[in-house]
């Protein structure tokens, strides 16, 4: 099955000596800088380097077979490029059983197997060490992981299988169905090692030869602890408490993470050849699947795409940015003053307006530091340094030397003219001035500058510490150089940046406050709210509505709601039900318990929107269909707007700032599959 692009992972065999006999050390290894990744031809070339392996094992001429990888990389796992193209079954079935006859003989070579996991091994990489006897892995390494059940497949070279009786069923869900759905979380040595997926972590530097020294050990008789296979009962219960959390997370929206739930479950009792069929069977089944090419066109959008910004300047007109001043010291510019002192190694300072505000900023940012260093992701020296970087005052004057201001106050407009107004005194000709309001318009805050050019918006999301996106807003009298040095902190600042024009909302408010819009509207006029919040689980949206009105915060949805009114007209009504409930100041579910209940609505609101019934009630699939279309006709507005250069750039954004899920493609791929672009915009809005 020759594959022409194909970038084959060839296995390079040597032997080694040691006190313990001949080891056979195969090294897989693409030679190209690039992902040592597994199509046709690349497995094949294992399969057959296994077998004659195989065959040398039998006649006594190695005593082990050890895999590994070039430095600080093992395997990227499955070639996507190919898989995705891949769409008759019987195909489908020929790649899924190739992963099998190749890894497998890993585990049925006669002697024992090592995986020297030097670095990333995702997917079909960390099944490679899977199917070998002991394992080994650098302690540097911070990209382990099955990432698979997010991009629309499961890990079906062995994972589903081999993990839950390695690991026990508990952590095996966790790595194969929680982490790929929580912002693909990847494990690094220390976590590996603490499960069990590992059997030794050894230094980086020398890896290979330490491994081999330590392999020598075991195979001398060194004992290496293995965890018992969890008992029938904690295999069961286990399992359903999974199937509970992807019940809670998806709603079945997404196939792959029940697929790969199944196997699990089965595992326990499955001999391997069953096991390895049923795991052919399920990715056979998967290949070619709508979820599966948006979910790989959700991958290529968040990775290989997201490293240059669409419609981006030369971004060597960026202004050098030796000092940031933020104004405000509130939770968002603190965060900010952490982030930027942080990546950008550079002093931050801070203006509050009085002496009691500026010493409660400094202590919310001492006190964000200090969680950094609690929970490991900054040493203690590195977080007093830190600290020390970020002054918090209240004169003005001192933000005369940053050549970045951002301004993080109340979202009033005219509180930020005045800001920009005071600002522009003060610092030099050269300094960016740039806003973090997340609706407002930005052309607006720089009416009335002598110098409305440098004014710039730079929306990073909350929390910024994990949220990845920043949008950049680009105003009609904004300069390249403003735009340019806004995106080059972004990317600085590990970020991944959507440049948009200068329209309400932006990108992602926009839209999530049209979903909003339309469920409140509905809420307003008679349709209970349980039936509301319900109405978008088809969609497995990270979370309900109003939980996403909690997580925003009921005060500032009103307030960008009516913002997105007055800006946008009826398409996005005020809700009286809302307003009643952000002026009581109360909660739209209930409060966090460990049980999950504040992923649903509190029915008792219901008396903010009345009595519900009447004419205008609508049915769950009813409200469903009225925010699809919304959203299809906002989405249409936007690229007729040019608020983005391309309707790929909205997925993205929607992706890392809204976390819609790789099943559904970000929206776009979903609104073109389930038939709303051509019914509502007559058209499909991407190419495939």
């Amino acid at each position: 099955m020759p594959h022409a692009e194909e970038r084959v992972a060839h296995s390079h065999v040597t032997d080694v000596d040691t006190g313990a006999g001949r080891i056979a050390l195969l090294r897989l290894d693409n030679d190209q800088d690039k992902p040592t990744t597994l199509g046709p031809q690349g497995l094949a070339e294992l399969r057959d380097a296994l077998l004659v392996q195989q065959g040398r094992a039998r006649d006594g001429e190695i005593v082990a077979l050890a895999v590994t990888g070039r430095p600080g990389h093992l395997c990227a796992g499955a070639d996507l490029t190919i898989v995705g193209r891949i769409e008759d079954p019987v195909r489908a079935g020929e790649i899924a059983r190739l992963g099998h006859d190749a890894l497998r003989l890993l585990g049925e070579l006669g002697v024992p197997t090592f995986a020297f996991v030097s670095g990333l091994a995702l997917g079909g990489g960390l099944e490679i060490a899977l199917h070998c006897t002991y394992r080994s892995v650098a302690a540097g390494t911070r990209a382990l992981g099955l990432p698979e059940t997010l991009l629309g497949l499961v890990p079906g070279w062995g994972g589903c299988t081999l993990l839950p009786r390695l690991v026990g069923v508990s952590e095996a869900c966790r790595i194969i169905l929680d982490n790929p759905w929580s912002g693909n979380r990847l494990m690094d040595a220390s976590t590996a090692a603490r499960i069990g997926l590992v059997d030794a972590v050894l230094p980086d530097d020398g890896f290979v030869d330490a491994s081999l020294a330590w392999a020598t050990e075991v195979l001398q008789g060194a004992d290496v602890p293995r965890r018992p296979l969890d008992e029938p009962d904690t295999w069961a219960q286990e399992s359903q408490a999974a199937r509970a959390r992807v019940d809670r997370r998806l709603h079945g929206a997404a196939p792959a993470p029940y697929r790969a739930l199944e196997l699990v479950t089965a595992a326990r009792d499955r001999d391997r050849d069953s096991a390895f069929a049923a795991e052919d069977e399920a990715l056979a089944a998967l290949l070619g699947t709508p979820e599966l090419r948006a979910g790989l066109y959700a991958l290529d959008l968040t990775t290989r795409r997201a490293r240059t910004t669409a419609g981006a300047p030369d971004l060597a007109a960026a202004v050098p940015v030796g000092a940031v001043g933020i104004v405000g010291a509130g939770l968002m510019a603190a965060q900010l003053a952490v982030l930027l002192a942080g990546r950008l190694d550079v002093p931050v300072r801070m203006r509050e307006i009085d002496d009691e505000r500026a010493a409660t900023g400094r202590a919310r940012v001492a006190g964000l530091v200090e969680r950094q260093v609690r929970r490991g992701r900054l040493a203690p020296d590195a977080g007093r340094a830190l600290v020390d970087r970020i002054t918090v005052g209240t004169d003005l004057a001192e933000l005369a030397g940053s050549d970045l201001v951002i301004e993080a106050v109340t979202e009033v407009l005219d509180v930020k003219q005045r800001v920009f107004a005071e600002l522009e005194d003060v610092v030099g000709p050269h300094a960016v001035l740039a806003t973090n309001t997340s609706a407002l318009s930005v052309g607006a805050m720089a009416k009335g500058l002598a110098h409305p050019e440098r004014v710039v918006g730079l929306h990073v999301f909350n929390p910024v510490a994990q949220m990845p996106l920043v949008e950049v807003a680009r105003a009609e009298r904004t300069s390249d150089a403003a735009v340019a040095t806004a995106l080059t902190v972004a990317r600085d600042a590990g970020k991944t940046a959507v440049l948009c024009a200068d329209r309400p909302g932006f990108v992602v408010n926009r839209l999530l406050l049209r979903e909003l819009a339309e469920v409140l509207h509905a809420a307003d006029t008679g349709t209970p709210v349980e039936v509301v919040d319900a109405a978008l689980r088809p969609l497995g949206l990270p979370m309900g509505p109003f939980a996403l009105l909690q997580l925003v915060g009921l005060p500032v949805a009103q307030h960008v709601l009516e913002a997105l009114h007055h800006d946008l007209g009826d398409r996005y009504p005020v809700s009286p039900g809302l307003a009643t409930l952000a002026d009581a100041g109360r909660r739209v579910v209930p409060e966090p318990d460990g049980s999950g209940r504040e992923a649903d609505v509190d029915p008792t609101i219901q008396d903010a929107f009345g009595t519900p019934g009447g004419p205008a009630a609508m049915s769950a699939s009813a409200v469903l269909d009225t925010v699809l279309a919304g959203l299809t006709e906002e989405v249409g507005l936007m690229l007729d707007e040019g608020v983005v250069v391309s309707p790929e750039q909205i997925d993205l954004a929607m992706i890392l700032g809204a976390r819609f899920g790789f099943h559904l493609g970000g929206l776009l791929p979903y609104l073109d599959r389930s038939g709303w672009s051509e019914r509502v915009l007559g058209r499909r809005l991407l190419p495939f």
